[in-house]
């Protein structure tokens, strides 16, 4: 049998080609850049598990209820369910691998995160997922020394091979050569979020540029609440994207504040009393949007950590401190700094079940690209370990079902000099802007059917104006499948808020399903599953 091709050395596909070696199985790493500049690098704040390590009688039911929560009880009750059961065993084997997380005593430390009442966030300093990272890369090198892990870094994603509704491979690009092949094979997609369609707006690596997303979109593959983005409340602008400020920032104590009248107002305190500035980011991120426009206050939100102890600072946040003081010559120690919205994370994306699965044969999708654990609103922490336990749960589904009397073929798939793949011409710079300047006219932090309505108008005038290329003619295309999946879901749940219609509907609960029909986007709705008695533990 081929060896399984994974797309996106980030977390996800780190975690699905370690698994998979473990079992045995050969795969190969396919992704545009070293694992080392991956998305997941990225993540400041933490991972979540109930680990009760700090005698508040957590447990993962209590993991279970905040998760539900946090995304208004639009995810699948089962992925979570095992999602939360397994979150302890997650940490404990990245302890294992070496990951050097916050301890006091030899029992790793937790804080506090948004939207749980419990601290329950495991951390290493401020560069959580670049510390993760390191340890998880390390293990998966001894794989690709033993064989069962082939990387081809500076390979590009061109599209899927299908064959009646059933994924036969990928085909790749060397964007050293610029020759194409045929990795045949079960195809795992971990290619990440779409920061690349927001360029300039989202915290995220500007390589994740989409095309992945829009391609197999393109091509068939059903994707569910696309009108899904986490907007998160502190961000600074720097060149060309958004730095997130870690809500540990406010985990540890950080408060936000707007000027009314003169004096500071710190309104999250005032409105939620109970989570103050830790409610979930939806809740944040929209009361920020509100309090702008409020003609009594100021138009600049600022995040007071000033009051934050030494040892905070020295332990906890020191290269948030660094990183603030380098991209806006302000010492947050000493000083509040300005903060605004930007889009950090996609609840929505490639649809699947609990096992990864895609409505295409033989293909799975794990990570940042799938809709799948977070719902409506993703809660901080919650990302990394859906990242690493997703990319576990796709190779035990795949392993699972590998015939295992086949030997795998180690043959190289040979690269060729392909001339006719449309796929390779890339989108426009001009292109990429104007599509995410309408997408972001109806997409905002509050939404309306006027706005979403005039922003499909303008994506269609947009689509008449130029002849595009077939990777635009897909980012268009992937365009108006968010659009009309937020113009249909007519209530306000979690990141979706309709001034319209400001009320969560029960109607709604439901999973928003965008596919091409007759090259045509159609948008239907899915029933929810129940919880079971007895899930099964992954």
């Amino acid at each position: 049998m081929n060896r399984i091709n994974i797309i996106g050395a980030g977390l996800a596909g780190l975690s699905a080609a370690i698994t998979l070696s473990e079992n045995g199985a050969l795969c190969n790493l396919i992704s545009l850049q070293q694992s080392e500049r991956a998305q997941s690098v990225l993540a400041e704040g933490g991972i979540n598990g109930a680990l009760n390590t700090m005698g508040e009688d957590d447990n993962v039911e209590n993991h279970f209820n905040d998760t539900m929560k946090g995304g208004c009880f639009m995810a699948d009750p089962n992925a979570v369910d095992g999602l939360t059961k397994n979150a302890p065993k997650v940490i404990r084997w990245l302890e294992s691998l070496g990951v050097p997380f916050n301890t006091n005593d030899g029992e790793i430390i937790l804080r506090n995160f948004g939207g749980q009442k419990k601290k329950r966030t495991a951390y290493a300093r401020s560069s959580t997922g670049k510390i993760i990272m390191s340890a998880v890369i390390d293990e998966a090198r001894k794989y690709e020394f033993s064989g069962n892990i082939i990387r081809y870094s500076h390979h590009e994603f061109v599209k899927l091979l299908i064959e009646n509704n059933t994924c036969v491979g990928v085909r790749i690009k060397d964007t050293y050569t610029d020759k194409i092949s045929d990795f045949k094979g079960i195809v795992i997609l971990a290619s990440g979020g779409l920061n690349g369609i927001f360029p300039g707006m989202t915290t995220g690596t500007t390589q994740n540029n989409g095309d992945v997303t829009a391609t197999v979109f393109s091509q068939g593959v059903a994707f569910g609440n696309l009108e899904m983005l986490q907007y998160h409340p502190t961000t600074i602008g720097i060149s060309g994207k958004r730095c997130l400020v870690t809500e540990a920032a406010r985990g540890e104590g950080g408060r936000l504040y707007i000027e009314r009248n003169g004096e500071k107002w710190y309104f999250m305190e005032e409105k939620y009393p109970e989570l103050k500035n830790l409610m979930p980011r939806d809740v944040v991120a929209r009361e920020m949007f509100f309090v702008r426009r409020d003609e009594k206050c100021g138009d600049t939100v600022y995040l007071d950590m000033t009051d934050l102890p030494e040892d905070i600072w020295k332990n906890k946040l020191s290269d948030l401190r660094e990183e603030i003081i380098h991209y806006l010559a302000i010492d947050p120690k000493t000083e509040p700094i300005p903060v605004k919205e930007g889009i950090h994370y996609f609840m929505g994306g490639i649809d699947t079940d609990e096992y990864h699965c895609t409505n295409i044969k033989n293909l799975y999708a794990v990570g940042e690209c799938t809709c799948q654990y977070h719902g409506a609103n993703r809660l901080g922490g919650n990302s990394m370990l859906g990242a690493i336990y997703g990319g576990k749960v796709a190779a035990e589904t795949i392993v699972s079902k590998l015939d295992k009397n086949s030997a795998f073929d180690d043959t190289i798939p040979e690269f060729t000099n392909i001339t006719d793949e449309p796929l390779t011409d890339e989108a426009s710079p001009v292109c990429i802007q104007e599509i995410s300047d309408v997408l972001l006219s109806g997409l905002g932090i509050v939404r309306s059917e006027r706005e979403l309505i005039k922003s499909l108008e303008l994506l269609n005038t947009l689509e008449n104006k130029h002849e595009y290329n077939l990777r635009e003619q897909n980012r268009i295309t992937l365009a108006k499948a968010m659009l009309m999946s937020a113009l249909q879901r007519k209530e306000s749940r979690g990141a979706h808020y309709r001034e319209d219609y400001p009320e969560k509907d029960e109607h709604f609960r439901k999973t928003a399903v965008a596919k091409i029909v007759n090259k045509n986007v159609v948008i239907s709705y899915r029933e929810l599953p129940e919880r079971r008695a007895n899930p099964n533990e992954n």
